[in-house]
């Protein structure tokens, strides 16, 4: 089983990168994502897809397009024996099968990740103070655990290994040059990410955004960048090269500079709902088809009917929506899957 032919939406976006939810648990309370103090209802055990389904809904999607997988959560480390899932999927005809964590525990779970067949992490670490950390996931944790984490996903090979910072005016924007120098130093990619609007519970607000522009205006005093060009299209930072070396730092602007004309990206949640945008308001479930005991054209069908009608844009008609008053209700960040 090889590529197939690719999909296209109905603003010619092909389908190429596919984010799986293994779970919406998380151990942290990000203030910009799952804010402490609400009543969460999680899903219960058997809502949630199994490994055998996940698996079988990606060999069945493989052919649509889909060349990179990425898993999410919640917090995907607290799925129980997800490195059985990881070693399912790193035998299909997959060009990149990565996973987005916090990190807390990466440190031991490093080396069964990569055994099991894991090509690379990506660690979201928001500042390199412990109090100002602990104020942004809403727990008492030490910086120092995370950056652990990191260092044995490098040792074991798990790389490139990038950092995702999400920068929220007046709380972390001051480490931004900080963060950039300690990561340049170990050779470690940074994504700095414009604070974003998912989900309805974080308290956003267009004046606690600092932009990209700005985050460069201020690297640029202190580094000597270059521009690099996308690598493929669809691709969601802005890269720079440091020009003493060969290190990256990159650039997430969703709110300033959007970039919805090239995304390409399915999600699937972990139970059973294909969202066509990170921003959805709804999505399509797929878990009554795939346990039914679908074929995989059948599943491949159901799906090219999703992203053939897909026309979401929510970044690009943002700021039209806020001045207008409208303020859509979203689905959470933890269940989407970032």
């Amino acid at each position: 089983m090889g590529f197939g032919s690719v999909i296209k939406d109905r603003l010619g976006r092909e389908l190429h990168d596919l984010r799986i939810s293994v779970t919406d648990r998380c151990n942290f309370r990000c203030s910009f994502c799952m804010p402490d103090g609400e009543d969460y209802q999680f899903f219960r055990r058997e809502e949630i897809l199994s490994f055998e389904e996940i698996r079988d809904f990606v060999r069945a999607v493989i052919p649509l397009g889909i060349k990179k997988i990425r898993l999410t959560g919640g917090e995907p480390l607290l799925r129980r024996d997800l490195e059985k899932l990881i070693n399912m999927l790193s035998s299909l005809p997959l060009e990149d099968l990565s996973l987005t964590t916090n990190g807390f525990l990466l440190r031991e779970k490093a080396g069964l990740l990569k055994s099991s067949g894991l090509k690379r992490v990506t660690v979201s670490l928001h500042s390199l103070k412990d109090e100002v950390f602990s104020r942004l996931v809403g727990r008492d944790v030490k910086v120092s655990k995370i950056l652990e984490g990191i260092e044995e996903a490098i040792r074991v090979g798990l790389w490139p290994v990038k950092v995702n910072v999400c920068v929220i005016r007046g709380i972390n924007d001051k480490e931004i040059v900080d963060i950039a120098r300690f990561f340049k130093e170990r050779g470690v990619v940074v994504r700095f990410i414009e604070f974003m609007d998912v989900g309805n519970l974080n308290g956003w607000s267009i004046d606690s955004v600092f932009s990209a522009r700005e985050m460069l205006e201020l690297l640029s005093r202190q580094f000597d960048l270059e521009p690099v060009g996308k690598s493929y299209r669809g691709e969601v930072a802005d890269r720079y090269r440091y020009k003493d070396c060969n290190t990256e730092v990159g650039f997430i602007s969703s709110i300033t500079q959007p970039f919805c004309g090239d995304c390409n990206r399915l999600r699937l949640t972990a139970d059973g709902r294909l969202l066509t945008c990170l921003f959805a308001q709804d999505g399509y479930s797929i878990k009554n088809l795939i346990r039914s005991g679908a074929g995989e054209e059948e599943i491949r069908r159901f799906v090219r009917e999703v992203w053939f009608k897909r026309e979401d844009r929510y970044s690009e008609k943002r700021l039209e929506l806020l001045k207008d008053g409208i303020k859509p209700h979203k689905i959470e960040m933890f269940k989407v899957g970032g």
